[in-house]
């Protein structure tokens, strides 16, 4: 018998790669970004542009926000322990915090909006612009002007990128919560820590930038960000050859190839998640982007591979269903073990 929370968990999974995330529901990203949109404007008057104080004022925006997301998460548990009701609202809370089916969404629209790959790989003409649009509502670069190849490259970028940040670094948080709401009934669980995590993502997406004041305001928000992704996104890089075929020797030599590539990325898991995909589908990354018209340059990722087209992305979008199944499958096993050893003990 599988202990309740991960019962939970395998349902929210379930749910979301059914449902997504419906537009027309509020969802609890948003609401984290209006206390976070009030706190930074009430920090930011408090402070003005002294960097201590706007340091302090980080600080106390990332506990607020971090502290009252796991609250709100703890409070939804206690409500799922009363009844039917309480444990379908604990599902539905857990499946908002992945982005499985949401992400993959996302990227088959651009896909869809691409024209027929008989257009030369650098087309910039008119024809793309649908795919541009489309891309632009889900990437942070500039994508007017972009060129097929260029299109195919970032949707290769964000589906790596964003598989670790929006589905697997979540659903970690998330299987740890379950094991220790499973030994600990009161302790946070599933929802608590992943929400917890979701406030810390919002607050670097959102404050996490090195300008203005953002530059000290943002940095404790970041900070979180980087420690809470840093381990998942290991796991990731470790794993994915485990959906290939491949042994853990091969597990291995893709984490040492993926450390090494996203070494010189200013994010600590970004070019990480981004190297793994790229040395697993066997497509090079990185290169020359733009932000806000200033142009910006990533380390290359799997260099001399072929550059990406849409099987290539295709192929990143099924090896993040594969590995969320074996993720969970792993939990699973982990919790049936725990469950024998304990009564073999007792």
């Amino acid at each position: 018998m599988l202990p309740d929370p991960l019962l939970l968990v395998l349902a929210a999974a379930a749910l979301d790669r059914v449902l997504g995330d419906p537009r027309a529901w509020l969802h609890p990203v948003q609401v984290m970004g209006w206390w976070i949109g009030g706190l930074r404007r009430a920090a930011e008057h408090w402070a003005g542009d002294r960097p201590g104080r706007l340091r302090l004022a980080g600080i106390g925006i990332t506990l607020a926000v971090v502290g009252l997301s796991a609250t709100a998460g703890w409070m939804v548990e206690r409500l799922s322990l009363v009844g039917t009701l309480g444990r379908v609202v604990l599902v539905v809370a857990l499946a908002s915090a992945l982005a499985g089916r949401s992400l993959e969404q996302g990227v088959q629209t651009v896909l869809n909006a691409l024209p027929p790959a008989a257009a030369p790989p650098d087309e910039r003409g008119p024809q793309l612009e649908p795919a541009r649009r489309t891309l632009g509502w889900i990437v942070g670069r500039d994508t007017a002007g972009l060129g097929r190849g260029e299109i195919l490259r970032a949707l290769a970028e964000t589906a790596s990128e964003n598989a670790v940040d929006g589905l697997f670094a979540p659903l970690f948080w998330m299987l740890v919560g379950a094991g220790v709401m499973g030994l600990w009934p009161l302790a946070p669980g599933p929802l608590s820590l992943a929400w917890a995590f979701k406030a810390a993502s919002t607050l670097d997406s959102m404050l996490g930038y090195r300008r203005g004041r953002l530059t000290w305001l943002g940095t404790a928000g970041a900070r979180l960000d980087d420690l809470l992704v840093w381990l998942p996104c290991r796991l990731v890089a470790l794993s994915l050859p485990l959906v290939q075929g491949h042994g853990l020797p091969a597990g291995l030599a893709l984490l040492k190839r993926a450390l090494q590539d996203g070494a010189p990325d200013p994010s600590p898991n970004a070019g990480v998640s981004q190297a793994a995909y790229a040395h697993a589908v066997q497509v090079q990354l990185g290169g020359s982007n733009s932000y806000g018209g200033v142009r910006s340059r990533k380390p290359l990722l799997a260099a001399g591979c072929p550059r990406p087209e849409r099987a290539a992305v295709d192929t990143m979008l099924r090896l993040s269903r594969r590995l969320e199944l074996l993720w969970l499958a792993v939990a699973v096993l982990a919790a049936i073990g725990a469950t024998f050893i304990t009564k073999a003990l007792s």
